[in-house]
């Protein structure tokens, strides 16, 4: 057990095993891979206070542990299926008294917007605070307590409760405080995520244009250079939104609440 920061635990979950684009999250992505990228964009983050990856127990994702280890990142791993599990052990393992959710198909996270997520969480006293309204796909970010995970890992009983972590959060508004923090409008269909082969070719083209070393580019970095070349938001457009998410649903079933 590692004692960390009472500010928020950045958790990142990431496996090899995607369906749709096995082992997105280390491609390389102008020579750094995609988790790399992720981990640098969190680090200018002014409000939290440690960043965990949070990967699966599965022999494909011991590559994972390996990059973690060689660039001295905090790495985690736990069930493949059960993230609700994989999540609340790392937290607890980690001491975290909050805990911003991060998924590793992400590149493009804005640490702006999360520093505003974060201090909406902390102002309202929620139990767990996600962007809401019309932002981009890819900008996704959420903040809980351990209370609430804890109690969700407790009596999450649905497949779908189990997979994507927050779900029986959100659909139990009798049992916790939940805030929406809408920032964006009208731009949810922009797609800056990694779940398809179009994807990274989007992504490719913007980090090639807008990457800095010492400086994240932001969505008003990415939403002026798609207005000065819209044609780069044909290269991955078509594609359902949290398909994974609706896919799960499609096939819920009851595992069980632990204890």
């Amino acid at each position: 057990m590692e004692t960390t920061s009472q500010r928020p635990v950045a958790i990142v979950q990431a496996r090899m095993g995607s369906t749709r684009l096995p082992g997105k999250v280390m491609r390389f992505l102008i020579g750094r891979p995609v988790l790399w990228h992720v981990v640098d964009r969190l680090r200018f983050c002014q409000n939290i206070g440690a960043i965990v990856v949070a990967t699966t127990t599965e022999r494909e994702d011991d590559v994972i542990e390996e990059w973690c280890c060689a660039h001295w990142v905090r790495c985690f791993r736990g069930s493949q299926e059960d993230v609700l599990d994989r999540y609340y052990h790392a937290a607890k393992f980690y001491q975290a008294a909050s805990i911003l959710r991060i998924t590793a198909d992400c590149p493009a996270l804005d640490p702006v917007v999360i520093d505003e997520l974060l201090s909406e969480y902390e102002a309202h006293a929620y139990d767990a605070c996600g962007l809401a309204g019309g932002f981009p796909d890819g900008l996704d970010c959420e903040v809980m307590s351990f209370s609430a995970l804890e109690r969700a890992w407790k009596e999450a009983e649905m497949a779908s409760e189990r997979e994507h972590v927050t779900p029986y959060i959100h659909a139990h508004p009798d049992l916790f405080r939940v805030g929406k923090f809408e920032r964006f409008y009208n731009l949810a269909h922009h797609r800056w995520t990694l779940d398809e082969e179009s994807d990274f070719h989007f992504l490719e083209r913007v980090f090639h244009r807008l990457y800095q070393k010492d400086r994240p580019f932001l969505t008003s970095d990415i939403l002026a250079l798609l207005e000065r070349e819209p044609a780069l938001m044909d290269i991955n457009q078509g594609i359902t939104r949290n398909e994974g998410y609706l896919r799960s649903l499609q096939s819920d079933y009851r595992v069980g609440a632990r204890t």
